[in-house]
């Protein structure tokens, strides 16, 4: 395999390592990693090692070390004797993710509306009211974080800390894909109602309406994502 025909290193300012924490190759990683998630560095995007530590001011070592732990995330593919581009979408890995996550997430669900307490109610209803307040706003971005938020409590409220960390890393090429549907007219509005639904059947402490209304929510996400491998092929293998 040969990366030409590739698109190349994009026109863009990565993030400020300056404010990161970390090594020096940690925070090449975080900045490399949260422009591939936020599709700044879109699929299969050369990443041409001089251009990076021209524009972070480091060395080739610790973007070769960032690179490296890249690709064992999934995140970038290293080609022998090529180089290395950020991994296209594969329909069948963001299934397998979605899997995963409706898998945990429905658990999850079910298990916080049959034993929420009033402040993590409380907490889910602070929740519904900024992701209203963004979109009021038209903050998109704010809203997706928001969004985020929200399935962060329901993990956290389950009272076991490694759910999150375990269905993140299924969810992370389907987080990354799901940047492809920000511009999808009325898409944040459809996805407050469902999670509105979904913290009235917790409110209601009905797990399986709960259950059910997750389901519906993730597998929407999934839905919306297939018809893309057709219409942008550039971005899938």
């Amino acid at each position: 395999m040969s990366l030409t025909n590739e698109q190349d290193f994009p026109e863009i300012t990565l993030p400020d390592i300056g404010k990161l924490s970390g090594s020096l190759a940690q925070r090449v990683y975080e900045a490399l990693r949260s422009s591939i998630l936020a599709m700044d560095l879109p699929p299969g995007t050369l990443l041409r090692k001089q251009v990076i530590c021209e524009q972070l001011g480091v060395s080739r070592s610790p973007v070769t070390e960032a690179i490296t732990r890249l690709a064992g995330e999934g995140l970038v593919e290293v080609i022998p004797q090529s180089g290395s581009r950020v991994t296209k979408f594969s329909m069948s890995e963001i299934r397998e993710g979605a899997f995963l996550r409706e898998a945990i997430e429905l658990a999850a669900v079910s298990k916080v509306a049959a034993e929420r307490t009033e402040e993590q109610l409380t907490e889910l209803n602070r929740n519904l009211r900024l992701q209203a307040l963004c979109l009021e706003d038209h903050d998109e971005t704010g809203f997706y974080r928001e969004d985020e938020r929200m399935h962060e409590l329901i993990f956290s409220f389950t009272g076991y800390p490694k759910l999150h960390s375990l269905s993140a890393t299924g969810w992370m090429q389907v987080n990354r894909a799901r940047q492809l549907l920000l511009p999808m007219r009325g898409r944040a509005f459809e996805a407050y109602d469902e999670h509105r639904v979904i913290v009235e059947a917790i409110r209601d402490r009905d797990p399986e309406r709960a259950r059910q209304a997750m389901q519906k929510h993730l597998s929407e996400l999934v839905t919306r994502l297939e018809p893309l491998a057709e219409t942008r092929p550039d971005l899938f293998d």
